[in-house]
């Protein structure tokens, strides 16, 4: 433990604090906390009670659009002559498709009962620019009988034979789209509506862009110019670059069909909602929103928070960080709670690479580095930029990052405060035994910090971490 901690923290009298659990991994951890300190949660949403009845009856009964059949026959020649490509999202997103729970059965019942041929059917893994999947992945989404039974093709974003030209969106970017979704005869895009700290929310449009596209388009999606927009946060699309480019090119692209889900923070399906490309994922946002705003009054001095399951790695915990921002006060401390369970703690190369940049150059550093003409677009470049607004607010010193999986001499190259700093100099395993000693000692001394003259900080407590939004209460029932 770094000396000046230890000395902030020892002798602290803390026997009047309370208990929270925190989640890491696949258990939580017990973290004591100022008694007054404000727990901020999203609402608790029961799952549906029949689900695989109601996800029938949403795709039977869609919105904005007419039912399956009447679309297929609207396109003019035989269903069984009929190519339909279904989008769907890969490994890394908890999409509800197999089972009797799922909604890949009851879409292929229909189609099927339509008229339309299985060998006529195309399960395209909407990828963006991550790995393609395994056969035990697509067993693991899809159910052991649809891997077997149908196509399942992966999108390759760098695979020049499997994009075509379609032409520009109004802001000159060029669109090159999967060509096995484009020629299909009917479109179809499945995916989970959950916040999304770039383009508002997820799934939707987004199932083909960033899925189904180019590098070249990709990168233009995840723009510093975009990302640099106040408007590119949770929850928030009017406005929203990100959102209005990926809805230009689904538009572009003709997605004739969605199916969307939205579940609770137990990962269980609350709401499934079928039919036209906007106006369905329309009502999965105001549900979505129903679920995970989290309206709040001030800002605090402390936030407590946790990398959830979509935590894997240092990449992915950018979310539970920059969710924090609405409700941290300027120069004021985030400590968030990590469990990387991914093979790279950290994430790829090139964002390992970036990041250290960001830590070298600051985030006006970073941002001008990639502003500047002579800047070659990198592959992970947006996800430093976000990390680039976290300190913006509060300071290298602010983000107090504690893990026992990212190495301690790996972590002095990512931004922030290393949860090794706050560690006693005693033997811990990688697990949540060594997490809790860190943010217990991260929070005594964040409480304690000399920054505060003497008063005491107010600390809030994000339970659901990357998922709950916390946002002030005049915007949370914004669109």
């Amino acid at each position: 433990m770094r000396q000046d901690i230890a000395a902030a923290v020892r002798g602290v009298d803390i026997s009047d604090w309370r208990t929270v659990e925190v989640e890491h991994g696949d258990r939580n951890i017990g973290i004591l906390v100022p008694p007054d300190t404000r727990e901020l949660g999203m609402r608790d949403f029961p799952p549906l009670a029949h689900p695989g009845e109601e996800i029938r009856k949403s795709i039977e009964n869609p919105i904005g659009t007419p039912p399956l059949p009447g679309i297929l026959k609207a396109k003019g020649k035989p269903a069984e002559n009929l190519a339909v490509c279904i989008a769907t999202s890969d490994i890394t997103r908890p999409v509800p498709y197999k089972g009797d729970a799922g909604i890949l059965d009851p879409l292929l019942a229909i189609l099927h009962g339509a008229g339309v041929r299985r060998e006529n059917v195309t399960l395209l893994v909407g990828t963006g620019t991550h790995r393609a999947s395994t056969r035990e992945e697509k067993v693991s989404m899809f159910g052991e009988r649809a891997a077997a039974e149908y196509r399942i093709i992966d999108h390759a974003c760098d695979d020049e034979s499997m994009l075509v030209d379609i032409g520009r969106t109004q802001s000159g970017t060029e669109i090159q789209i999967n060509r096995h979704f484009f020629g299909a005869d009917v479109k179809i895009a499945t995916g989970l509506v959950e916040s999304h700290f770039m383009a508002g929310v997820s799934a939707g449009r987004k199932a083909i862009c960033p899925a189904l596209v180019s590098r070249r388009t990709i990168e233009r999606f995840h723009s510093a110019r975009f990302l640099s927009s106040p408007k590119a946060t949770n929850l928030v699309l009017a406005g929203n670059p990100c959102h209005e480019e990926a809805l230009e090119i689904a538009r572009k692209t003709g997605v004739d069909f969605i199916v969307n889900t939205v579940l609770n923070r137990r990962l269980e399906l609350i709401g499934v909602f079928s039919g036209e490309l906007e106006r369905s994922h329309e009502k999965a946002v105001e549900l979505v929103r129903r679920v995970v705003a989290v309206p709040v009054d001030e800002e605090h001095d402390i936030v407590l928070t946790h990398g959830g399951y979509v935590g894997i790695n240092h990449y992915q915990n950018a979310k539970a960080a920059c969710n924090a921002l609405p409700v941290v006060r300027e120069g004021g401390f985030i400590i968030l709670a990590a469990c990387e369970r991914d093979e790279d703690p950290v994430g790829p190369a090139t964002y390992k690479t970036l990041l250290h940049l960001l830590k070298m150059q600051g985030p006006e550093g970073y941002l001008a580095a990639l502003g500047n003409p002579a800047w070659k677009f990198t592959k992970d470049q947006w996800e430093p930029q976000m990390w680039g607004k976290v300190v913006q607010k509060v300071g290298e010193e602010g983000i107090i990052y504690c893990t026992s999986y990212i190495p301690e001499r790996e972590q002095r190259h990512v931004p922030g405060t290393a949860g090794w700093d706050f560690l006693p100099a005693r033997v811990f395993p990688r697990d949540g035994e060594a997490t809790q000693a860190m943010v217990q000692n991260a929070l005594v001394y964040a409480y304690r910090h000399p920054k505060w003259g003497g008063r005491k900080p107010s600390v809030a407590f994000v339970k659901e971490g990357p998922y709950a939004i916390p946002c002030r209460r005049e915007l949370a029932d914004r669109p």
